[in-house]
């Protein structure tokens, strides 16, 4: 379902008529703004599916800092893989490559990550240790939260039917009662579809709900 067409599922059940683009009126505008927030709060609700990427960065010779491209800033990492040395790459403080780059000048086959901030596109910035010597293929599984939709062309890869409701609930609270329904039961109604979207999701990732001791 496109953003367009969630926003004139919103429309209808506001008793609005639709529209044809997102910014078609001062309303539309508004329940554009209303979907992406409620977009928002279910993408961060859930590692979704829909939302799992890898992003591959390919290092270069003695070049130990990188972008993450398209993360974001408010990825979620899943797991890093150093896919030429078929080996897991394990997290480490900052603190810690500050440390060991302040000793050791060595390189070899990157094992390690930090974080170090963002680049001017919000994308995340990372250091990996020791310094490569050659160049390697990293890989990030991560979930990746979209950015706000503005065209109307652009379309969801989580669950819809929460994200109309709880858009609609916002919509009811900013307008008053709809229908004879208050905010408050549009609310319970997107927990509710939200609560069962998740148990379907989750159930593709039993492992990741098991306390497992290393």
């Amino acid at each position: 379902m496109t953003h367009l067409q969630v926003i004139n599922q919103v429309l209808r059940r506001l008793r609005e008529t639709e529209v044809t683009a997102v910014g078609e009126s001062d309303y539309s505008t508004l329940v554009s703004d209303l979907v992406n927030d409620a977009k928002k709060f279910v993408e961060q609700s859930h590692d979704w599916t829909g939302l799992r990427q890898t992003i591959t960065v390919s290092t270069t010779a003695s070049d130990y800092q990188y972008v993450l491209q398209g993360s974001g800033v408010d990825f979620k990492l899943l797991n890093a893989i150093n896919q030429t040395s078929n080996t897991l790459m394990h997290y480490r403080p900052a603190t810690y490559f500050d440390r060991m780059y302040m000793t050791s000048s060595s390189e070899g086959v990157p094992i390690d990550f930090t974080y170090r901030g963002a680049d001017s596109s919000q994308n995340t910035n990372i250091e990996i240790y020791p310094s490569p010597d050659g160049v390697y293929s990293l890989e990030f599984k991560a979930v990746v939260r979209t950015a706000d939709y503005s065209d109307g062309t652009e379309v969801f890869v989580v669950p819809t039917q929460p994200i109309i409701y709880m858009a609609l609930a916002l919509s009811a609270r900013e307008r008053g009662e709809q229908g004879g329904t208050s905010a408050a039961e549009l609310l319970a109604l997107a927990d509710t579809y939200l609560a069962d979207a998740i148990a379907l999701d989750a159930s593709k990732y039993v492992d990741e709900f098991v306390w497992k001791t290393v």
